[in-house]
């Protein structure tokens, strides 16, 4: 899962990034809210990690930005604010979760996941398709409880397509996914993450498959 970070303090979003990236994320950082504009509209990011005190405009404005233009995005806004009627200003503008400076990394990891759950539609801890079950905190997939070796961006591309599964996933959302602003893509990187992993299903009698929509993306379903 790519999100990104806004957040321009060295001292926060450096650990921040290494904690989030050692728990299988990856991590864009903005550091300012025009940088933010600027990565929002080019990358489909899963999430918004979101800093108010940012140097150039208020966080909440920027919020609100994303909320008028109808950005739906999930927001978990990240800051040293803590009074009520701040978390209280933050939710009513959109953030769906608030969380005070200083935090824990595992409780915004959790946060993090447990809003994705929400915004997906799945109770519990893992994705399902066919014989495949993925479980999302340890980022590692299963058939019939062995494991399924799998490289991080394999790992990320079934992710993506589990979240959605059944439902076409477009190839430039696979694209922001996997690669990013700072991607080093090929005209065919898509094509050949997607090869790699629609053998590995295959070969690990996952009974589950990656169909391709031409001109489209892709989709995971259940082998009939």
């Amino acid at each position: 899962m790519r999100i990104l970070l806004i957040e321009d303090e060295d001292a926060v979003a450096i650990p921040l990034v290494d904690a989030l990236t050692r728990r299988g994320l990856a991590v864009d950082r903005a550091r300012d809210s025009g940088e933010a504009d600027a990565y929002l509209a080019a990358i489909d990011y899963v999430a918004v990690l979101l800093d108010l005190g940012l140097p150039d405009d208020d966080g909440i404005a920027l919020l609100m930005r994303m909320r008028a233009r109808g950005d739906t995005r999930p927001v978990l806004v990240l800051t040293a604010r803590g009074s009520v009627d701040a978390r209280i200003l933050g939710l009513n503008e959109g953030a769906d979760e608030y969380m005070v400076k200083p935090f824990d990394v595992d409780e915004l990891h959790a946060r993090l996941l447990a809003v994705l759950r929400r915004r997906d539609g799945y109770i519990g801890k893992s994705l399902r398709c066919g014989a495949l079950e993925f479980l999302v905190e340890a980022r590692t997939a299963y058939v019939e409880a062995q494991p399924l070796t799998l490289s991080v961006r394999e790992t990320e591309l079934l992710e993506l397509l589990l979240r959605r599964a059944g439902k076409v996933v477009p190839k430039r959302v696979v694209e922001d996914q996997l690669f990013g602003l700072d991607g080093d893509l090929g005209s065919n990187a898509v094509e050949v993450y997607v090869h790699r992993l629609r053998k590995r299903l295959e070969d690990g009698a996952t009974g589950a498959r990656i169909e391709t929509v031409r001109g489209v993306g892709y989709m995971i379903v259940p082998v009939a």
